[in-house]
Formats: C-alpha cells, structure tokens, sequence
C-alpha cells in the first residue's frame, strides 16, 4: 500500500520522494490503456468489486492480457484480489488510491497561483 504524511521523529514516507519505487509503480502500472480502464472500472464497481472474467468481458480484454494487466496493478498496491468460491474477485485499494492522489496534490496552490 503506498503511505503518505511524515510525523515529527518517524522517518519520511516513501512518498515524499518523486523517485519512490511506490510512486513510480503507481503511475507506471496506471500508463497503459487496459490497466487504466481496469483499474477506472474497479474504482466505479465500489468495494464489492468485479470478477476477473466480468472484467475481461466489459473490458474485451482477452483473459490471459487481463491477467497480465491486475498482476501489474496488484504489484503496483493499486488493487486488491480475493477469491470467492471458484472466482477470482478484483476491487480498487481506495486507501492506495488517495495516498497517490494525496501524494500528487500535496503542494497544490502552495505558490497561490490556482
């Protein structure tokens, strides 16, 4: 999970630094077309998430591409999977998603020019 915020005696967040692996991973995984419309899908569809064949098919998205691509978000800590019953079941890690949006607009306006 990417983590941001530093508390005064405990060491930085990997975040702080724009050469982070963990900010990198992020927006590297989130580069390419297919990851980005699964990983937008998986936002929209809420906790519950969506099955990995459920996805393949709204996304036409072949399955063994697919599994490529959530292998690349999951590396990244971008999504979570957990298995039901015989299916694989993808959600967003919202927690991952507004540390990296966080990270991002951290010093947002800081020169007042918004």
């Amino acid at each position: 999970m990417i983590t941001t915020g530093s508390v005064k005696g405990v060491p930085a967040s990997p975040l702080d630094d724009l050469r982070s692996p963990a900010v990198l991973g992020a927006l590297a995984a989130l580069a390419q077309e297919h990851r980005l419309a699964a990983f937008r899908l998986l936002v929209e569809a809420g906790p519950d998430g969506v099955s990995a064949g459920d996805l393949a098919d709204r996304l036409a998205v072949p399955r063994s591409s697919l599994s490529f691509h959530l292998s690349q978000l999951m590396a990244a800590g971008l999504i979570i999977q957990r298995r039901e019953s015989r299916s694989l079941i993808y959600s967003a890690d919202y927690a991952a998603m507004g540390d990296l949006i966080a990270f991002l607009t951290e010093n947002c306006c800081r020169s007042g020019g918004c």
